[in-house]
């Protein structure tokens, strides 16, 4: 048997995450090879990932990254079976990594391509999930181009927002911020208007006209009054239309023309694990 020492051992686990037991197991098995230690630790991954495939992986963190011109901005969500694991510094770096990999791409099947420390995506969280022994997946992938991208983080991961604005500028930074925040807060069903479904409009109609009816409004009265009831809403769930938390005499879409006149939120997207 192939003398393994504290070294290799040491070196096997820096590089593949794994605890010091298991990788001297791994290189015993191996013969002290390094690269076949490596493989004796992604097949025990695939082990321990089809033993937990059927598991609920809720728990997690939630990542956004914006590119170095914000022209571009990304959120993932890396998911795991408990909140011991999400809290945990290696695990919120690695889900930081892959938000970072998420720029260069459009999809999270291109996300699962690419390259993460010699390994594909796919590769790695197989390996992870034999390391930290919970089921491991990407749950979530979003990305947002724009004149100008920004970004929040809500304490504790659980939350991230992308905003998108139809113009940059020196103070489009806060301005994105302030908005994603907002989101992240306010959880808006859409941007605006037209970004609602007309089946939520007309069964928030339906639900204010029993609400009328049952205060004794009378029935030709109903689809006016309605209809004011649904601007409200409008008002309390979209974006743009929102009152601005940090300035409730404002809405959102006022706040930002602070940036110029034809200012503008053209999208945003929320991620939450809740």
């Amino acid at each position: 048997m192939a003398k393994i020492t504290a070294a290799e051992v040491n070196k096997l686990r820096k590089s593949t995450g794994a605890g010091m037991m298991d990788c001297k197991k791994a290189l015993v098995e191996a013969e002290g090879d390094f690269d076949k230690a490596v493989e004796v630790l992604r097949k025990q991954g695939q082990k321990v990932a089809a033993k937990r495939a059927d598991r609920d992986s809720s728990e997690g963190a939630v990542i956004a990254k914006v590119s170095a011109d914000n022209k571009k901005g990304a959120i993932v969500s890396l998911n795991c079976e408990t909140d011991f694991v999400a809290k945990n510094d290696s695990f919120v770096s690695m889900a930081t990594q892959l938000a970072e990999l998420a720029l260069k791409v459009n999809s999270k099947e291109e996300l699962l391509k690419q390259d993460m420390d010699g390994l594909t995506v796919e590769e790695k969280l197989t390996e992870q999930t034999g390391v930290i022994g919970e089921k491991l997946e990407i749950g979530d992938f979003r990305v947002l181009e724009a004149a100008f991208v920004g970004s929040y983080i809500h304490a504790g991961n659980k939350i991230a927002v992308l905003t998108a604005l139809s113009t940059a500028g020196d103070q489009a930074g806060e301005v994105a911020k302030d908005v994603s925040m907002q989101a992240a807060a306010m959880n808006p069903i859409a941007l605006n208007e037209e970004g609602v479904d007309q089946s939520t409009i007309d069964s928030e109609i339906e639900i204010a006209k029993d609400q009328l009816r049952q205060e004794g409004k009378p029935e030709d009265m109903l689809d006016k009054i309605a209809q004011g009831k649904i601007k409200r809403y409008f008002k309390d769930n979209t974006l743009v239309n929102q009152a601005f938390i940090k300035d409730n005499k404002i809405s959102i879409a006022q706040h930002v023309k602070t940036l110029g006149a034809d200012a503008k939120v053209v999208a945003f997207e929320r991620v939450a694990l809740v």
